[in-house]
């Protein structure tokens, strides 16, 4: 399919345009589409490939003056993703989100059930803020309404369903679905098929 039958003559406009763009917010990048909000350029790493849909947030906010978050090669997220790192994100290589996902490696206060625990009558933007990384290996796929909490890693090749919400590590090349979100099936390499669990 041509580009033009794909986006037509104003969408075909619009991506030569911000092809251009792109390359002055990220020079890896492959397509940007605005607008886009980024806060803490400086502390997010891009690879080559890196393409995003419309509306994304990513921000990076280190204790430490060091790079937080880390997008692998050929990373495609749609719109209105919003990505937060403070201690790190690290996103593998061709990793696809789907639209209104949601990665953040902290919160506003600890809830863990220790001595560090927030206490509820504070105000929640004055609480201090609790972060453990998130990892997402290569080839993984997250769908649509997605989120991804704070010290969680999903292994290679795994798919989250829309709607799901990972507060717990998901092994590698699995279909995981839920709240909080739970392997369903499994790929058998010897026999080349998702099973179930």
């Amino acid at each position: 399919m041509s580009l033009l039958k794909r986006y037509g003559l104003i969408g075909l406009f619009k991506v030569v345009i911000f092809k251009i763009r792109s390359f002055f917010v990220f020079k890896n990048a492959r397509l940007i589409r605005f607008p886009i909000d980024i806060r803490g350029k400086k502390f997010i790493k891009v690879s080559k490939g890196f393409t995003t849909g419309v509306g994304c947030r990513i921000e990076a906010y280190p204790e430490h003056n060091q790079t937080t978050m880390f997008f692998g090669e050929n990373f495609q997220m749609n719109d209105y993703v919003h990505i937060t790192a403070m201690e790190k994100v690290h996103i593998g290589n061709n990793v696809l989100f789907a639209s209104k996902i949601y990665v953040s490696d902290c919160s506003h206060g600890s809830y863990s059930g220790d001595e560090n625990d927030s206490d509820p009558s504070s105000i929640p933007h004055d609480r201090k803020l609790y972060s453990k990384p998130i990892i997402i290996e290569d080839n993984v796929w997250l769908g649509e309404f997605v989120s991804v909490l704070p010290g969680v890693t999903i292994g290679k090749g795994t798919i989250v369903g829309a709607n799901s919400v990972v507060s717990k590590n998901l092994p590698p090349n699995v279909i995981a679905v839920g709240t909080p979100a739970k392997p369903i099936k499994k790929y058998n390499f010897e026999f080349q098929r998702w099973e179930k669990i």
